[in-house]
């Protein structure tokens, strides 16, 4: 457990202006998505706010924490992470999902949760993506990997 905290303490401690880009990135892409399925009435949070709590104060750690694994490690992980989350929001009411939406037509009512799971995983090794290609573009390349 010590070795654990040790390495998830080295991966929190980055540069404030990446951070501050992490947050900005999430919560703009928080309300985005939120919006986009208020709009196509898929899902949606109840509370505007909810977006900082899932965005960025659930998303932005995990991404910190994944970003310097491969692709496919982050979609895995991200996967179990964003599988906790879909399952709380929808059995705490704190998500919204619109009766026979558009995903419960496509894949199934019984599938929903699990669809919207391994879609949002993507969130994790594209953000990181994103969030490193904005960083070298505004502040130049990293040399440690800290983007």
């Amino acid at each position: 457990m010590t070795i654990f905290l040790n390495w998830a303490r080295t991966q929190l401690q980055v540069d404030k202006k990446l951070l501050f880009l992490y947050c900005i990135v999430y919560f703009s892409w928080g309300m985005l998505m939120d919006w986009f399925g208020t709009q196509v009435e898929i899902a949606r949070f109840t509370f505007w706010w909810q977006v900082i709590t899932c965005y960025i104060l659930y998303m932005v750690p995990i991404s910190l924490l994944l970003r310097k694994l491969p692709f496919h490690a982050q979609y895995a992980y991200g996967l179990v992470a964003m599988g906790f989350l879909e399952f709380g929001g929808y059995a705490l009411q704190t998500s919204y999902a619109y009766p026979d939406n558009l995903l419960d037509q496509f894949f199934n009512i019984r599938n929903f949760s699990l669809g919207m799971a391994l879609f949002f995983a993507l969130y994790f090794p594209l953000g990181n993506w994103g969030v490193a290609k904005i960083h070298n573009a505004i502040f130049g390349s990293a040399t440690d990997r800290t983007a």
